[in-house]
């Protein structure tokens, strides 16, 4: 009887937890795939870079592509509109010794920088205006720069971070005139880590500078004019033992000047947790800030979420055990930071978390933050043998979202846990864009021919395993047909709720005939 029992408990167990699924199932939102482009390019001969334009809901390809007869490439723009409906091929003779390096937009303009295989020194820009078609093209020789990091464009000059010999400095591209100068209010010894933020909102450039003395480390916030005059200059750090390794400031309205980052305790390699502060407050005579608020990673809610429960309630006990002694427990993680989102009146700020992995042998250490060599001699059993090891990549575990007011008062955490995440050089992998009721986050990723996402309503739990396959042109069209190969995939934030996914694919028809493209899907989440 007692069986007859557990089998009717389980059956009704059963029949209310089924109409639940079933309704959790029915309220995720399903992403369409309204538009894909497909180019006849394959891999081994073409690079495409892709911009996408949020001013107009367009975006522009940068394609190059080996020529048949010619040891030099041919390069073209090529701008498409919302639906990827294509506009005019203008073509783009590139000098022989250069050869691409960064893209970027403001506006409606669209900015490709070229350096020099030969000479590094050597730059050759390209301003593309989508609206009107024309190019404009200036060449610069800088006699100093070895290495080009980064580019953003503001007011229609470009800032190049830049390394030059063992510092971290930015260059001035002013296109109207075709000269460049060094701006000398940015030169940093490395290893240094810089943030940079272009606003288009306040025309000013925002530098994010970290510091350290090998025991405690601290932030300089610097602000330039979109000509590269230094408007303002402060130094950010705690009166404690934490140190402040990296931040984010907030774009737009310059009333509301809120800096969040990671703080660590001693090892500047290593965050404990997030701070946060209201620039705007100001500080105490001895130049401490009012308002610095600091949320170790284990008071979060959703930090640990990739770690089995009772991992996590043995983290906590430790930590806790500690309390009320000389000691801290100190957490050993590594985050990338993306750059600030307004969001419901305050921020958000999205930072990946990561390690990176390492070969052993003679050669070069590369430090992740700077992506300068430095050389660096192992302790342990490699010393005598006088080993290095190298960065072989690095692999991403989870995602942290965090919602801010203007003033740094946490409101929600959450997070996104990623599966089989490795890139080869550190950048950022997961893409952000509002829901369109604008009270949700989606974030998402591509794995191979699959989109992954997961719907951020602030601190709730939500699936973290939802995907999507990539659809192929016959398959919008009702035709069934199988992709075979999917390679260089990368998925860009585009407009409203809209992300771009593209790369390379083989594709078999339902007719038994495959096809090389280069794609591109438009996706929507509504």
């Amino acid at each position: 009887m007692k069986y007859a029992y557990c089998t009717l408990f389980l059956l009704l167990v059963g029949c209310w937890l089924g109409p639940v699924q079933a309704q959790t199932d029915a309220i995720a939102p399903v992403p369409q795939q309204p538009a894909r482009l497909e180019l006849p390019l394959e891999v081994y001969n073409s690079e495409v870079h892709l911009q996408a334009i949020p001013e107009d809901s367009s975006l522009v390809l940068l394609v190059e592509k080996e020529a048949m007869l010619s040891t030099k490439p041919e390069f073209y723009f090529q701008r498409y509109n919302h639906q990827l409906q294509p506009g005019a091929k203008l073509p783009l003779d590139v000098p022989r010794q250069y050869e691409f390096s960064q893209i970027c937009s403001e506006g409606t303009d669209v900015y490709a920088l070229f350096h020099s295989e030969s000479e590094p020194d050597k730059l050759w820009i390209v301003a593309y205006d989508t609206r009107t078609g024309e190019v404009a093209k200036a060449e610069f020789e800088t006699k100093l720069v070895r290495h080009v990091h980064n580019l953003k464009a503001l007011g229609g000059n470009l800032f190049v971070t830049v390394g030059l010999e063992q510092h971290l400095t930015v260059l001035l591209l002013d296109l109207h005139t075709a000269k460049f100068r060094f701006l000398p209010s940015v030169y940093e010894p490395l290893p240094a880590t810089l943030t940079f933020l272009a606003d288009s909102v306040t025309k000013r450039a925002e530098f994010i500078l970290s510091e350290s003395n090998g025991f405690k480390s601290r932030l300089q916030v610097k602000q330039l004019s979109d000509q590269g005059k230094l408007l303002h200059s402060e130094f950010v750090q705690a009166e404690s033992e934490r140190g402040l390794i990296s931040a984010q400031l907030s774009p737009g309205d310059s009333a509301a000047r809120l800096l969040a980052g990671t703080y660590t305790l001693r090892d500047s390699r290593y965050s404990q947790g997030l701070f946060a502060t209201d620039l705007t407050v100001g500080t105490t005579e001895t130049g401490q800030r009012h308002s610095l608020r600091f949320y170790d990673f284990l008071n979060l809610k959703h930090f640990f979420d990739f770690m089995k429960p009772a991992r996590v309630e043995r983290l906590r006990q430790r930590s806790q055990r500690l309390k009320g002694t000389a000691r801290q427990y100190r957490l050993r993680y590594r985050l990338l930071m993306h750059d600030m989102i307004p969001f419901q009146g305050g921020y958000v700020l999205v930072a990946e978390v990561y390690y990176p992995r390492y070969q052993y042998g003679y050669g070069t250490y590369y430090n992740a933050a700077a992506y300068m060599p430095m050389y660096s001699q192992l302790s342990g059993p490699y010393n005598a043998n006088r080993y290095n090891r190298n960065v072989d990549g690095y692999r991403f575990t989870h995602a942290l979202v965090c919602a801010f007011d203007r003033y740094g008062n946490l409101l929600w955490d959450n997070s996104f846990l990623l599966k089989d995440v490795e890139t080869g050089e550190l950048a950022e992998t997961v893409r952000v864009r509002p829901m369109p009721d604008g009270k949700r986050l989606v974030l998402s990723y591509l794995y191979e021919d699959k989109l992954r996402y997961k719907i951020i309503d602030q601190a709730a739990p939500a699936p973290n395993d939802l995907a999507a396959p990539l659809r192929t042109a016959q398959e919008t069209k009702g035709k069934p047909e199988k992709t075979l190969d999917t390679s260089q995939s990368e998925l860009q934030a585009w407009y409203g709720s809209r992300f771009l996914a593209y790369g390379y694919q083989r594709v078999r028809s339902a007719d038994n005939n495959a096809r090389s493209v280069f794609f591109i899907n438009s996706i929507a989440f509504e």
